[in-house]
């Protein structure tokens, strides 16, 4: 049966609308616990007759052994939700020795059967989560917990309090509000019930398990149309150090959800037949095509992502995937000879439009950052990424880019520290390989030209390096006189494109004026580029 089917109870000023997993009064939601609403919707569907104590155990607690105290506390519970009491007994009676009846004067549809919401999770309709307009979207429980926590069991709420704000920082994603998603307090909660009662895509749960003195903390993110759990983590530390690890968990949880999100998106996506690709769709398989870091793939994200402002010609992240693509078209060379200039302006112009219709999106302003860079406005650069991480502080692309520009005008030790964050933040990103390569060029600013070796030959073997990071490992390898290792990666450079010179690499990387650039411009010639 479908959901859309289900009847919604109204009496006196309240509305009882299972569909939507809702209680309402007056047009305004009621905070009310599953398990309860569960109760209310069962009185109410068979107020033509008494209810029975078993009969409500069998139908709400599926016949699992319940104390009276239990059952007298749902009650008291359901009676609060409608502003009722035991003494008045308004719309729910309670026959003594015999059970309960709802006595409230309900307008409603027909008679239907309603499952109640803590059912297990076997026996459930399956429904889609209800799209609004074609974002993901999630609901961040509050986490349970396992253990005596004593004074630091408040973090159960708190820290998933802190997730829904800092995601909620992020327009690509609806996060259902603390007031909704709180009420799914059962450490059992079916992601299926979650997906059909607050109509997400995503829900993300955590434990807290306390054993002695330590503690660790399990999170994950479930698909509530398949139940399936597409990512999950653990972070352990003393108890005494819990309250103190807090913000680490949150910028890594945030940071990881906005990697795991989308990649599940483009899962989703390819499923879909061309012509039914809505614009978020379009954009996440654009996405996914523009990280191949190649020609074709960067082709092909141009055109998705122009199908997605078909779509929605309003659409901030359409205009921040085109000017991408064609940062990319001037970065690797993939524009035709003589049509550099033009890439750039496009890369700044898509930018530009993409702010000007989201001034709260930190891709856009990442964007914007990038099409500065690539101009050798390195100042003005830093500024836009800076703005992209006070929008959202665990974006971990924003906090790479402004890393890298601090590379490039010498400020190396503030660069190292952004580079090691956004690798914390983000080390499964799309861009890990930049973000090492990055951190290459700072410690050659440092003079540590075995680190930078290190790193750049780490960066030249991750998925996505092309030809100017295999650069980037061939001088810091010579830098760091493994000659060998630098003639080899020099080599992979010339195999990607065979007329490489240290003009294209300092188009792609405006350095300012500095010993690291002259370090860089010397080991360039030895190499014969």
């Amino acid at each position: 049966m479908a959901a859309a089917s289900l009847p919604v109870y109204r009496f006196e000023d309240f509305e009882l609308d299972p569909a939507k997993f809702e209680l309402r009064r007056s047009g305004s939601k009621v905070a009310v616990e599953p398990q309860v609403f569960s109760l209310l919707v069962y009185l109410a569907e068979h107020r033509d007759r008494l209810i029975s104590k078993d009969e409500l155990i069998e139908a709400i607690w599926h016949g699992r052994i319940v104390s009276e105290a239990a059952i007298a506390a749902r009650i008291k519970a359901a009676r609060k939700a409608l502003d009722d009491d035991g003494t008045s007994q308004r719309l729910i009676r309670t026959v003594h020795g015999h059970g309960f009846r709802f006595v409230g004067a309900v307008a409603s549809a027909d008679q239907i059967a309603v499952r109640p919401a803590s059912e297990h999770p076997g026996e459930i309709e399956r429904h889609p989560p209800i799209e609004r307009d074609g974002r993901p979207s999630i609901a961040v429980l509050p986490f349970t917990v396992s253990g005596d926590a004593g004074p630091y069991g408040i973090i159960a709420d708190a820290l998933p309090s802190d997730v829904i704000m800092d995601l909620a920082r992020l327009n690509w994603l609806m996060v259902i509000a603390r007031g909704s998603s709180f009420q799914f307090r059962e450490p059992d909660a079916d992601p299926h019930v979650i997906g059909r009662a607050l109509a997400v895509r995503y829900c993300l749960s955590g434990v807290i398990d306390v054993l002695g003195e330590a503690v660790t903390v399990s999170v994950m993110l479930a698909d509530t149309g398949t139940g399936e759990t597409i990512w999950a983590e653990h972070y352990r530390s003393a108890l005494s150090e819990l309250q103190q690890m807090r913000p680490e968990i949150e910028a890594s949880v945030v940071a990881a959800l906005e990697v795991q999100i989308p990649r599940n998106e483009v899962r989703l996506a390819r499923r879909r037949p061309a012509a039914e690709l809505d614009a978020w769709a379009s954009f996440h398989l654009g996405l996914d095509r523009v990280y191949t870091f190649t020609q074709s793939g960067n082709a092909d994200a141009q055109d998705l992502f122009a199908q997605a402002l078909m779509s929605d010609p309003h659409f901030s992240r359409a205009m921040g995937g085109l000017s991408f693509t064609h940062f990319q078209n001037a970065f690797l060379g993939y524009a035709e000879a003589g049509n550099r200039a033009r890439e750039l302006d496009a890369a700044r112009h898509y930018a530009q439009r993409a702010v000007e219709a989201d001034r709260l999106d930190p891709f856009a302003h990442f964007n914007a950052g990038r099409s500065h860079w690539i101009n050798g406005e390195v100042d003005q650069a830093i500024e836009w990424f800076g703005r992209a991480t006070a929008l959202s502080p665990s974006y971990a692309q924003g906090v790479y880019t402004r890393g890298l520009t601090r590379a490039l005008v010498g400020e190396a030790s503030a660069a190292d520290e952004d580079l090691a964050l956004a690798l914390d933040l983000s080390p499964l990103d799309p861009l890990a390989y930049a973000m090492v390569s990055s951190r290459a060029f700072a410690h050659i600013h440092l003079q540590d030209y075995e680190r930078a070796a290190d790193y750049g030959a780490k960066a030249a073997r991750m998925p996505g390096a092309h030809k100017h990071v295999k650069v980037i490992g061939a001088l810091s390898a010579q830098l760091a006189e493994r000659v060998t290792d630098a003639q080899r990666l020099l080599s992979e450079a010339k195999a990607i494109d065979p007329q490489l010179s240290a003009d294209d690499f300092f188009r792609a990387f405006p350095f300012a004026e500095t010993g690291g650039r002259e370090a860089i411009e010397r080991t360039l010639k030895e190499l014969g580029l």
